[in-house]
C-alpha cells in the first residue's frame, strides 16, 4: 500500500480524519481550460483519442484543485464503438450510436480480442498519467457498467427511462442477454488494459441502475458487475473496486458483498446518514454531495458538505458528488467545496 494515497487508503478500511475527495466528471466543460484543449482537439471523440490531450484534461483539476484522484478522461461508449457500433456525438443534444437489436446485429460485433485496436489510444493515456501525475494523487480508471452501455446500443441515444432497453429485455431476452454478456466480456478486457497501463483502482458507472426493477436489477445491473469484479480481482487482487448503481436506493444495501466492490458510490437521492447506518456498514462509501450546489455554491454549499462529512465520519469515506459536475458549475464553488472538506 502507497502510504501518501488517501484513497487507496480508504479503498483499504482505513477510516481517515479528513476523507479523500475527487469529483465525478471532474475534467470537463465547467472548466475554461477543458473548453481550450478540447476546441485543440476538434470534438469530443478526437479529444478521447488523442492520448496527449486526454492526459492533458485529465491533470487539468488535479494542477487546478489537487484532488486526491484523477479519472481517466474517456466516455463508456468507447466500448460499444470498439465492439463496432458506429458513434457520432450532436452537438447539443449528446451521443447517437447505431442500434443493436437482433440476434444477427449482436453476432456481428467484433470479437473482444479485437477491441484494443479501437481502444489503445485510451491506455497510452494512461501510460502518461502514470508517469505525470504527482505522487499522491490515484489515478481512477472506469467502464460504464454493462446495463447501461447495452441502453445506449439498443436505442441509439440516451433516454429518459431505458424504454428501448426495457422493451428488447421484454420481447427477446436471448438477444438482450447475450449482448449483456459480450459488454460484460469486453469490459473485463478493456479494465484489465487500463490496469496493465498504470490505472491504480477502477470505477463501474451504472447510471441507469435504478430504473430496473425487482429480479432485473440484481440479474442486470449486480450481476454483470460481480462478473467483471471477480474477473479483475483473479488477475490484480491489489486493484480496488469502486462500484456506482446509481438510483438503487435501498438496494444499495448489500451491495459491496453482492457486487464483490471495495467501495460503493452511492447517489444524492439517498440521505448521508441513512448511508452511514445502512451502507457504510458494508465498506467504503462514496458520495454525495448534490452536483446543484456547484452551481449554486453559498451557505447551503458549505453547510450540506459538513453535514455529509459529518454523517459518515465513522468509517471509511471518499467525498464526491452524488452524480457528474454540470457545465453550468462555478468553479469557485467546486474550490469551496474543497476548502470545506478540508478545512472543517
Amino acid at each position: 500500500m502507497t502510504s501518501d494515497k488517501t484513497i487507496l487508503r480508504t479503498l483499504a478500511g482505513e477510516t481517515l480524519p479528513t476523507p479523500p475527495i475527487w469529483m465525478m466528471r471532474q475534467a470537463g466543460r465547467y472548466l475554461p481550460e477543458y473548453k481550450a484543449t478540447r476546441a485543440q482537439a476538434g470534438d469530443f471523440l478526437s479529444l478521447c483519442y488523442n492520448p496527449e490531450l486526454a492526459a492533458e484534461v485529465t491533470l487539468q483539476p488535479i494542477r487546478r484543485y489537487g484532488f486526491d484522484a484523477a479519472i481517466l478522461f474517456a466516455d463508456i461508449l468507447l466500448v460499444p464503438q470498439a465492439l463496432g457500433a458506429d458513434l457520432w456525438f450532436v452537438t447539443g443534444e449528446g451521443p447517437r450510436l447505431s442500434t443493436i437489436t437482433t440476434a444477427d446485429q449482436v453476432a456481428a460485433l467484433k470479437p473482444v480480442d479485437a477491441i484494443h485496436d479501437t481502444l489503445n489510444p485510451i491506455y497510452e493515456t494512461v501510460k502518461i498519467l502514470a508517469t505525470e501525475l504527482p505522487s499522491e494523487t490515484t489515478l481512477i480508471g472506469f467502464a460504464g457498467a454493462p446495463w447501461t452501455v447495452a441502453t445506449y446500443m439498443i436505442a441509439g441515444k440516451g433516454t429518459p427511462n431505458q424504454g428501448p432497453a426495457h422493451a428488447l429485455k421484454a420481447e427477446n431476452r436471448p438477444v438482450f442477454e447475450a449482448l449483456l454478456d459480450r459488454i460484460t466480456e469486453a469490459t473485463i478486457s478493456y479494465l484489465s488494459m487500463q490496469i496493465e497501463a498504470g490505472a491504480e483502482v477502477v470505477k463501474l458507472f451504472d447510471s441507469w441502475a435504478g430504473s430496473l426493477q425487482d429480479s432485473d436489477f440484481m440479474d442486470y445491473s449486480i450481476k454483470p458487475m460481480a462478473q467483471i469484479s471477480a474477473a479483475l480481482k483473479t488477475k490484480y487482487p491489489h486493484i480496488p473496486v469502486i462500484a456506482f448503481p446509481r438510483g438503487a436506493g435501498k438496494r444499495y444495501v448489500g451491495a459491496h458483498a453482492a457486487i464483490g466492490a471495495d467501495c460503493v458510490a452511492v447517489d444524492d437521492a439517498v440521505d448521508a446518514k441513512w448511508v452511514s447506518q445502512n451502507v457504510q456498514t458494508g465498506g467504503c462509501v462514496q458520495g454525495n454531495l448534490k452536483s446543484t450546489h456547484m452551481v449554486t455554491g453559498g451557505d447551503a454549499l458549505v453547510s450540506e458538505t459538513r453535514r455529509i462529512v459529518d454523517a459518515l465520519e465513522n468509517g471509511p469515506h471518499i467525498f464526491n458528488l452524488g452524480h457528474g459536475i454540470t457545465p453550468d458549475a462555478d468553479p469557485a464553488n467546486v474550490q469551496l467545496m474543497i476548502d470545506t472538506v478540508r478545512g472543517g
